[in-house]
């Protein structure tokens, strides 16, 4: 039985949907995600160097294993589009055993060769 400690969701958000998309299937191919939903049309707000921006975004949440956080930082200075990626690990918390299980299988095969 998997330990729902054991698993997280990561947040990220992409300018360009091409890109999301991108970013998304890179992440399932190489195992450092189960799964990663694409939410399209979200707005942010945020301060960056010394404005206030205001940028159209695509929200990126990959169900993953919370040993992968430090290869999917690596992956995302190598393969996201910002220059500061937001990398947000929230907890799973109250996981069914079911999907917490088949998250673990999906991402095996890249702890297993970390």
């Amino acid at each position: 039985m998997v330990n729902p400690a054991d698993l997280v969701v990561v947040v990220t958000t992409v300018d360009d949907p091409e890109k999301a998309n991108a970013l998304a299937q890179g992440l399932v191919l190489s195992r450092l995600a189960a799964c990663v939903t694409q939410v399209p049309q979200a707005v942010s707000t945020y301060w960056w160097q010394g404005a206030m921006e205001t940028q159209a975004e695509v929200v990126l949440w990959l169900k993953t294993r919370r040993a992968l956080l430090p290869a999917i930082e690596a992956y995302f200075q190598e393969h996201h589009p910002y220059t500061v990626p937001e990398c947000v690990a929230l907890p799973m918390l109250g996981v069914s055993a079911a999907y917490g299980q088949w998250v673990w299988d999906q991402t095996q095969e890249t702890v297993d060769s970390l």
